[in-house]
């Protein structure tokens, strides 16, 4: 398995057992305030948690917490800026592939140049997710991402995600589309006060 849940809590919500192989995507969908973010920055180690996160044959607590964080990426349903720029978000080294995923999702390239104020959601949340592609994690947990975004721009996502999944990367995923889930998930979850319910 690319990816192994096992014990994990905190105390809000769990314990969580899972299981997600390479190339899968299992998609969770609950009510709001559910647990389902929690459970994602749990499995990322953003938010306090107890249990064992496995990455492949490694556990999460054999690497330092930035390393587990790269490999099992966390993509917030609201992405995070630190600069006004949006080029400065994205390293030098992974920048020549950046326009082309960029055209992928139907952003323009002078986007790339801009203000991160003059950006609408739809165009964050999508940059959002190419500064986590980039890098091709082997996991990706995705909250929400394609929540602000139009039909056309949704297909553009799934379908890059798809070749991902292709590729090898593993993918969890929070929605609150039953048909997104329905397209993508392998394996279907529901999120019930804090618990993961098979559906």
């Amino acid at each position: 398995m690319q990816l192994t849940i096992k014990q994990l809590r905190s105390q809000f919500a769990g314990p969580f057992e899972l299981e997600l192989a390479r190339g899968a995507c299992a998609a969770i969908t609950g009510a709001s305030g559910s647990g389902k973010s929690l459970f994602l920055r749990m499995i990322a180690d953003l938010d306090p948690n107890e249990g064992e996160a496995w990455l492949e044959e490694r556990e999460r607590g054999s690497m330092p917490a930035p390393e587990w964080r790269r490999r099992v990426t966390y993509v917030s349903a609201e992405s995070g800026w630190w600069t006004d720029k949006v080029i400065d978000h994205f390293p030098h080294r992974e920048r020549s592939d950046l326009a082309a995923l960029a055209s992928r999702l139907g952003l323009r390239g002078d986007l790339l140049d801009a203000p991160v104020g003059q950006l609408s959601t739809g165009e964050k949340q999508r940059l959002s997710l190419i500064r986590a592609l980039l890098p091709d994690p082997p996991v990706l947990l995705l909250d929400e991402p394609t929540g602000p975004l139009d039909e056309v721009s949704v297909a553009q996502l799934e379908a890059l995600l798809r070749e991902r999944m292709a590729g090898g990367t593993s993918i969890l995923l929070v929605t609150h589309d039953p048909n997104q889930a329905a397209r993508l998930g392998g394996r279907h979850y529901r999120m019930v006060a804090g618990r993961l319910e098979t559906t």
